[in-house]
C-alpha cells in the first residue's frame, strides 16, 4: 500500500506489544517509515502500563505473550480506553479464536506470519474505523450539550412565562381592587350624605327623650345604646371615606422612623397585655418620604394593629423599615396562625373580615394609601406561620389621591 494512503494518520501513536523481538523491531522501523509515532512493550501488563500513560490510537497486541497474555490486556483496554482500538496478532487461525477476539473487543486481527501490505490494510481499516467512532461520539456530544441547551432555555422560558403571569394576575388583582376602592368611593360619599342626616335626627331624638325618661334607668340604657350605635355607624362611614378617598392634604418630608415609633406608642398598652415582643430593625440611612404623616401613620396602625389581633396570646411583630435612594421598604410579620389560604385573595377587600368586631377596612384603607403613593403591597403567609406585609413606597413625589 502506497504512503499516500496513510498519510492522513501520519504522526498517530501505535504500540506494539509481543514478546518476540524480531517481530517488533521489523514492525516498528516498517511503521514509523510511514509517519507513525511507535511505542513497543514486551508483555500484556507492560501494554497495559503504556497504554494508560499515552493512550495510542492502536494496538498491534499479540495474542501469547507472558505475564499476561493477549486476551486478557484486549478486555482491559477496551473496559477502560475506549478510543484505543486492537489489532490481535495471532499464530492460531482457527474460526473459534477469531470470534473469541472480536467478541471480546478486537477492532480486526491478523494471523502471523502477515505480510506488510496486509498489516497497513488493517491499520487503515480500523483507523478510519476509529476516527469515524470518534467523530460520531463527538457528534453525540454536540447534540447533547444542544439538547441540554434546549431544555435550559425551556426552563427559562417557562420560568419567565409564570414570572410574566403572575405579574399579570396581581396587576389585574390589583386593578380589580382599585376599581373596587373607587366604587366604595362614590357609594360611601353617597352613604355619609345620607345617611348621616337621619342618623343625628336619631341622635337628637335620643337626648330629647332622656329628660323625659330620666327615672328609668331601664329606658336610659336603651337611649344609651341608641347613642352608641349611632357613633358606631358613624364611624364605619368614616372609614369608608378612608379607605376609597385620600386625605388630598399637602405632603411633605416625614421621617418613617418617627412615625412608626408614634403609633407603636400608643400600642403599647395593648402589646404589653398581650404579653407581644416587638423587634425593630430600621435602617440608620433611611431616606425621608414626602408624605401625609396622618396617612403613613394609618399604613403602620393598621398593620400593625392586624399583626397583634393574631397575637392575642403571646407572640413577635417584627418590623423592619430599609430602602435606598428609589424606594422605601417596610416590612411588619408576626407569628400568629397566617391567612388561611382561602381567605388570601379577599384580604384588601372592603367589608371583608374574619373578626367579630372588625369593619373589614383596615387593610382596604392600607391598599389605597400604597397606590396613592405609587407603591406596591404584598403579603406572604405560610399556612400556621403567622402572616409577613411587604410595602414599598416609591421616594417620588406623588399626586394625592382624591
Amino acid at each position: 500500500m502506497p504512503k499516500s494512503l496513510l498519510s492522513r494518520f501520519s504522526g498517530e501513536k501505535i504500540l506494539i506489544a509481543d514478546d518476540e523481538k524480531a517481530i517488533v523491531n521489523l514492525t516498528s522501523v516498517f511503521l514509523m517509515d510511514r509517519g507513525f509515532e511507535i511505542l513497543t512493550a514486551v508483555d500484556g501488563l507492560d501494554c497495559l502500563c503504556l497504554v494508560e500513560q499515552e493512550r495510542p490510537a492502536l494496538v498491534l497486541l499479540d495474542y501469547m505473550m507472558p505475564v499476561m497474555d493477549g486476551l486478557t490486556a484486549l478486555k482491559k483496554i477496551r473496559s477502560q480506553y475506549l478510543d484505543t482500538h486492537v489489532i490481535m496478532l495471532t499464530g492460531k487461525g482457527s474460526e473459534e479464536v477469531a470470534v473469541l477476539l472480536m467478541k471480546a473487543g478486537a477492532s480486526d486481527y491478523l494471523q502471523k506470519p502477515f505480510a506488510s501490505n496486509s498489516l497497513l490494510k488493517k491499520i487503515d481499516h480500523v483507523l478510519q474505523l476509529r476516527q469515524m467512532e470518534l467523530e460520531n461520539r463527538k457528534l453525540i456530544d454536540e447534540q447533547r450539550c444542544l439538547q441540554q441547551e434546549i431544555e435550559d432555555w425551556n426552563l427559562e422560558l417557562e420560568d419567565r412565562v409564570l414570572d410574566k403571569t403572575q405579574a399579570l394576575e396581581l396587576a389585574q388583582a390589583e386593578i380589580i381592587q382599585v376599581e373596587k376602592l373607587a366604587a366604595l368611593g362614590h357609594v360611601s360619599a353617597g352613604l355619609a350624605h345620607e345617611i348621616r342626616n337621619p342618623l343625628n335626627s336619631i341622635s337628637l331624638f335620643a337626648q330629647l327623650l332622656k329628660p323625659a325618661l330620666s327615672e328609668s334607668e331601664e329606658h336610659q340604657s336603651y337611649l344609651n345604646s341608641i347613642a352608641q350605635e349611632v357613633d358606631r355607624i358613624d364611624k364605619i362611614l368614616l372609614q369608608m371615606l378612608l379607605a376609597s378617598k385620600g386625605s388630598g392634604r399637602l405632603r411633605s418630608p416625614l421621617c418613617l422612623a418617627e412615625s412608626l415609633q408614634k403609633v407603636l406608642q400608643l400600642c403599647d398598652v395593648q402589646i404589653r397585655s398581650q404579653g407581644v415582643i416587638v423587634k425593630t430593625e430600621i435602617d440608620a440611612q433611611l431616606q425621608p418620604l414626602t408624605a401625609d404623616e396622618a396617612e403613613i401613620e394609618q399604613i403602620f396602625s393598621n398593620l400593625i394593629g392586624n399583626a397583634l389581633s393574631e397575637m392575642l396570646e403571646g407572640g413577635t411583630l417584627t418590623i423592619c423599615l430599609s430602602g435606598d435612594k428609589d424606594v422605601l421598604k417596610l416590612q411588619v410579620s408576626d407569628t400568629g396562625k397566617g391567612i388561611p389560604a382561602e381567605n388570601f385573595a379577599r384580604i384588601f377587600d372592603p367589608f371583608f373580615t374574619t373578626k367579630e368586631k372588625g369593619t373589614g377596612f383596615g387593610l382596604s384603607v392600607v391598599l389605597r394609601i400604597v397606590k396613592g403613593y405609587g407603591g406596591r403591597i404584598q403579603v406572604v403567609s405560610p399556612e400556621g406561620e403567622g402572616a409577613t406585609f411587604f410595602v414599598e413606597l416609591p421616594l417620588t413625589d406623588s399626586v394625592p389621591v382624591k
